[in-house]
């Protein structure tokens, strides 16, 4: 009878543990199908106004420049895989300040400067680092190659390439000369302020997450998730930029 039980208390935890993979990937295909959307896009209404207003709104710049971050989901998976693995504090303080300090960089320097790169090429460079950043949580590079890269210099090369999506982004919109440089800090602050917050959210889950005894078992299958999402990002914008 016991062993009845077991057994079908076991089968029972493993077609959970396939329903939830497959939800995550149907969750997945959906993020893949919305790429275009959503992925470093500003509303169509943000658009107008960024485009109509003129002088210094710092208020209003940095509201969306959190809001960009905040529903910005390239930027949220790279950094969960950032964080997916890092326990202590001063360690996420460390990864995630050298994101922000690459986005921030080449967000600013690239609107300023106007330099601007093709959105359907940055962005699949944005899939590929959440595929990166998945690869690397499940050690394949020490798997294949027999070492391990240089995690911190991945994630601010791979924040450079994040800001330069966004300012690729911006510069489309041709803001208003005038104030820019203001609006531009104030919307750099608003996307820190938002990174903060998702942040945040994100720890709080995978707090709850790794006290439980199926964080590590499912571990693989989160970062395999992971992966796929960026592959499916890459896939969805090279189509776009091959047939636009």
């Amino acid at each position: 009878m016991l062993s009845t039980l077991f057994d079908g208390s076991r089968r029972a935890r493993n077609a959970a543990g396939r329903y939830r993979l497959v939800l995550a990937f149907l969750t997945l295909g959906l993020i893949g199908i919305s790429a275009e959307v959503l992925a470093h896009a500003v509303a169509h209404g943000d658009k107008g106004y960024i485009q109509e207003i003129t002088g210094v709104n710092l208020v209003a710049f940095t509201y969306l420049g959190a809001k960009h971050m905040v529903t910005g989901y390239d930027h949220l998976l790279f950094l969960l895989g950032v964080i997916f693995f890092l326990y202590r504090m001063q360690h996420i303080a460390i990864y995630v300040s050298l994101f922000a300090l690459g986005h921030s960089t080449t967000m600013l320097l690239g609107v300023y400067f106007n330099i601007g790169i093709n959105s359907y090429i940055i962005d699949a460079i944005i899939g590929l680092s959440v595929v990166y950043k998945a690869l690397d949580n499940l050690g394949a590079y020490q798997r294949w190659f027999g070492f391990q890269p240089n995690t911190k210099a991945a994630v601010l090369i791979f924040g450079f390439f994040h800001g330069f999506g966004l300012s690729s982004k911006i510069i489309e919109y041709d803001i208003s000369p005038d104030g820019l440089v203001p609006n531009l800090l104030a919307f750099n602050v608003g996307v820190e302020i938002g990174q903060l917050i998702a942040l945040a959210m994100i720890l709080i889950v995978m707090s709850f997450w790794r006290k439980t005894d199926g964080f590590l078992r499912h571990a693989y299958t989160a970062n395999v998730a992971l992966m796929s999402a960026g592959f499916l990002l890459i896939g969805y914008q090279l189509t776009g930029y091959f047939i636009a």
